[in-house]
């Protein structure tokens, strides 16, 4: 079983940045590559960055790619996603998710979510 705990959400101006953060529980950590979604509002979630359980792979959606970087720290047990350059259109609930595969469509735990507003 794995806990995930999000942080770092906010109310923000078009071009500024965030970090948001998610800290799991457990031991396992390491064994797990780590997603963050989204979810607007009226929209359904989607897809923003992976990582692999130990750092080496990352990949990212379209719309975030060189704006955005996943990052990891085990010794922490947390996943990071740097965001930069935001806009309005990156307003949404960041939800944290852990999978045993790094390329597994179908997540085997989420966290609650933590809100990025973005004004114009």
């Amino acid at each position: 079983q794995v806990q995930l705990v999000e942080s770092g959400g906010g109310l923000v101006q078009t071009g500024d940045s965030l970090r948001l953060s998610c800290a799991a529980s457990g031991r396992t950590f390491s064994s797990y590559a780590m997603g963050w979604f989204r979810q607007a509002p009226g929209k359904e979630r989607e897809f923003v960055a992976r990582i692999s359980n130990l750092g080496f792979s990352t990949y990212y959606a379209d719309s975030v790619k060189g704006r955005f970087t996943i990052s990891r720290d085990n010794a922490k047990n947390t996943v990071y996603l740097q965001m930069n350059n935001l806009k309005p259109e990156d307003t949404a609930v960041y939800y944290c998710a852990a999978v045993r595969r790094f390329t597994s469509p179908v997540y085997d735990y989420w966290g609650q979510g933590t809100q990025v507003t973005v004004s114009s």
